[in-house]
């Protein structure tokens, strides 16, 4: 039967991923020789998470990553993203590997190829010893060297099975949460003075992108989040406000990457960044694709003049939203007009790959089977999002979704689920939700046909 022309489609071929990280589902920080993360000072920190848990059990998943394996290898997933920490493979940010956590995640490697998986880590998930924060974390230009360290040890042990890399995860949530607000660890709240983190963030990619490389890596990148910003009124000022939004959160990582240059920050009244001579030629050469972790659009309005930041966040009108309530908004046309403008902005883009889409919705904390059909629909509707872009010359080659498992969610502790599969905190135990057979049927139908794409949540549930 051929396509209904009406229905976005995907080509055969496209893949289909799913992502985890490990300080969301590993448990057992230390085991093994790891070290202290910048996680571990945030925890200790009153008040820092919502529900005052610890990433420990969180899934247990150092222990029991062959369920998880199994869980992956029966979705039929093309590829798998996990994280491998910084802390666990250099405790103190330097020096020699920890052979022992090598051993653990060529293990998990060798065990994901033998059940048809490849394998897809991140090195750094927002995991940063706490000894290279003391050294001035990503404020610290020497610190990319660090990095750049750590990527040649982990690709010297993996890189005879391992060719697929991301290097950094989301460091726009670094720059904002981490450094600017304070929302994420490490903590700091320096506003606009957190920018230089956003460059030597993407220098540590360059070197690391350079370091897998010379060990035989076929494919490396970055991961973002990128969120499409629009102004709440259709003013002078609320249109202001939104472009500056959208620049530090989406264009001061896409412009080094793609057009090998910032955008013009003294145009908004922001610090240069700390360039040196062939910075941004290297960061300009470094991606094999164009990583994009997308979840909800951003709507801005003008800040009050006496606020020390010129733009506000505000819900999205209109829009249903997850359980993250209105600061996750959930609009899946927007992920198709994002990539749409993307490629009108960079003709020359790479390929793309979605490297994190999912939500978070109420469920039980016990082990049991899950009805989600609200992600359901909206993992639905987001790949059929994708589809569009992809009938309107996005190259995107690559889905993933968020995540395999129910997860610690940072400063939320336990209070979202975002998982294909329920864990139940308490035992460890999983079970595959309704989202979980709607997503291997999804992937197994794609193995021998141009995919139909599901456009309404009766279509997606049913």
């Amino acid at each position: 039967m051929s396509p209904d022309p009406v229905r976005p489609v995907l080509p055969a071929g496209f893949r289909w991923s799913a992502a985890t990280s490990a300080l969301q589902i590993e448990g057992s920080p230390h085991a093994d020789g790891g070290g202290r993360s910048i996680w571990d000072d945030f925890i200790a920190t009153p008040g820092a998470v919502k529900d005052g848990s610890s990433a420990d059990p969180a899934c247990d998943s150092y222990r029991r990553s062959d369920a998880d394996v199994a869980l992956a290898s029966g979705l039929r997933l093309d590829r798998y993203r996990f994280s491998i920490p910084w802390a666990r493979v250099q405790p103190d940010g330097r020096g020699t590997g920890n052979t022992a956590a090598l051993d653990h995640y060529s293990r998990f490697v060798d065990a994901l190829l033998a059940a048809g998986v490849t394998p897809f880590p991140t090195l750094y998930h927002w995991e940063m010893p706490t000894a290279v924060e003391e050294d001035g974390g990503w404020l610290n230009r020497d610190n990319a060297e660090r990095f750049a360290e750590y990527a040649s040890i982990v690709a010297a042990r993996l890189g005879d099975r391992v060719a697929h890399w991301y290097t950094l995860n989301e460091p726009a949530m670094t720059t904002l949460q981490g450094y600017a607000t304070g929302a994420l660890a490490p903590g700091r709240q320096l506003l606009f003075d957190a920018l230089p983190t956003v460059h030597h963030q993407l220098l540590a990619h360059a070197r690391a992108a350079a370091a897998l490389r010379a060990q035989g890596a076929a494919q490396v990148g970055l991961v973002n989040n990128h969120t499409w910003v629009q102004p709440l009124h259709d003013t002078a000022e609320d249109q202001a406000a939104a472009l500056t939004y959208d620049t530090i959160h989406n264009g001061v990582f896409r412009e080094p990457l793609l057009a090998g240059t910032y955008p013009d920050l003294e145009a908004f009244g922001l610090p240069d960044m700390p360039v040196h001579d062939g910075d941004l030629a290297l960061i300009g050469s470094s991606i094999d694709f164009y990583g994009i972790n997308f979840y909800n659009p951003t709507t801005v309005t003008a800040a009050d003049p006496s606020s020390p930041i010129p733009f506000d966040i505000v819900p999205t009108p209109g829009a249903a939203v997850t359980g993250f309530g209105p600061e996750w908004p959930i609009v899946p046309e927007a992920l198709r007009d994002l990539l749409i403008d993307l490629q009108g902005r960079y003709p020359e883009m790479p390929a793309v790959i979605i490297g994190e889409n999912g939500a978070s919705f109420p469920e039980p904390e016990r082990a049991g089977r899950v009805d989600d059909k609200d992600r359901i629909d909206y993992l639905a509707r987001h790949i059929a999002a994708v589809a569009e872009a992809v009938a309107a010359g996005v190259p995107v080659e690559e889905y993933t979704v968020w995540s395999l498992l129910d997860n610690w969610e940072w400063a939320d502790g336990y209070t979202q689920r975002f998982g294909l599969v329920h864990v139940d905190f308490a035992s460890g135990e999983r079970t595959p939700k309704a989202s979980y057979d709607w997503y291997r049927d999804l992937i197994s139908s794609s193995r021998s046909e141009n995919v139909q794409i599901p456009t309404t949540q009766e279509e997606a549930t049913r």
